[in-house]
């Protein structure tokens, strides 16, 4: 063997066996993970979906791995705050996000700047929880039915004000197919949160939201809200007097979900068990009822299969954000 053989050679050896060590760290790290609290950064402010999700999955994780975890809610820009934050933050696995949908499926087609990449900065773990959306309006409100409704906005165009928790976001995407679908021209008004958009109309502020059954259901039972539709195609048995929106607009449908993602370069055993641990607690039988509850379904899919979703999705509203006309300069 010649020099320059045995040279190739040695590296090659040197290379595998630094792998070799990279990974034994790696497992040796997640093996105690973790050792002080995990951090969750929720991209809206407290009371909405994605904040009931997080909060909900890490009571049951502070229960598992006995170490508290933290919500941290950072609002702002359709969660794009939120989301900045989480993919600039130490990929030690010691910092996880929880997105809805649109963060990382139709905010990079929707604004003209992002100040982070979602495909190249954040990695996907796992779809945590999936629901609907429902229409709401004030009790005050005239509309009996969802037909009534829309023959009201037909009637005054653009004099109708809607909320949402931000431009870009599952619950405005969710109202501009109501709208696009219905045909009928109103106002948006975007807040930092589903949460504060259905304080404001619960107040009287605005005439209607399209929140996440979950961050309205307890609004709706209580008699504060009125809902006259959910964007499932079938009704939601949480509510079963209130019809799909379906039922009105022949193949309406809008659904909504929450995952986890962590920032790129978190080491992959970690990954691995925050993965695992997740879909462990999204199988307890006390969280799975409380999702029901709440309109809420848990998922707990692959690691692939989630990313692949996510693909899928961006691809799909990256089309209908262009043909709407839906960008934000």
């Amino acid at each position: 063997m010649d020099n320059a053989m045995r040279n190739k050679a040695m590296r090659n050896k040197a290379g595998v066996m630094v792998a070799a060590c990279m990974l034994f760290a790696s497992t040796a790290f997640a093996a105690d993970y973790p050792v002080r609290p995990v951090r969750i950064i929720v991209p809206f402010a407290p009371g909405g979906a994605t904040d009931i999700v997080a909060r909900l999955v890490a009571q049951k994780l502070t229960e598992t791995w006995g170490q508290t975890m933290v919500v941290d809610n950072r609002a702002g820009a359709g969660g794009n705050i939120g989301g900045d934050i989480a993919a600039k933050a130490n990929p030690d696995g010691y910092t996880l996000f929880m997105t809805s949908g649109s963060i990382v499926t139709a905010n990079q087609h929707m604004y003209a700047k992002m100040p982070f990449n979602p495909e190249k900065d954040l990695i996907a773990v796992t779809n945590v929880a999936s629901g609907p959306q429902a229409l709401v309006v004030h009790p005050s409100n005239p509309a009996k039915t969802l037909k009534e409704f829309i023959a009201m906005a037909k009637a005054k165009p653009k004099s109708m004000t809607y909320g949402s928790a931000g431009v870009g976001t599952q619950t405005h995407l969710a109202a501009e197919n109501f709208i696009y679908t219905a045909g009928i021209d109103v106002t948006h008004v975007p807040y930092k949160g589903e949460g504060p958009a259905v304080t404001d109309l619960v107040g009287g502020q605005i005439q209607f939201v399209t929140p996440n059954l979950s961050a309205a259901i307890v609004f709706i039972n209580s008699g504060k809200l009125r809902a006259l539709g959910v964007t499932s195609k079938e009704r939601a048995p949480q509510v079963p007097n209130v019809p799909a929106i379906a039922e009105t607009l022949p193949g309406f449908e809008n659904l909504g979900w929450f995952g986890f993602m962590v920032p790129t370069g978190t080491p992959r055993a970690v990954i691995a068990k925050v993965h695992a641990d997740t879909v462990k607690v999204l199988r307890n039988s006390d969280l799975v009822k409380r999702f029901n509850d709440i309109g809420m379904v848990p998922v707990g899919n692959s690691s692939q299969d989630f990313a692949r979703d996510i693909k899928m999705e961006s691809a799909r509203w990256a089309k209908i954000i262009k043909e709407r006309n839906l960008q934000v300069k």
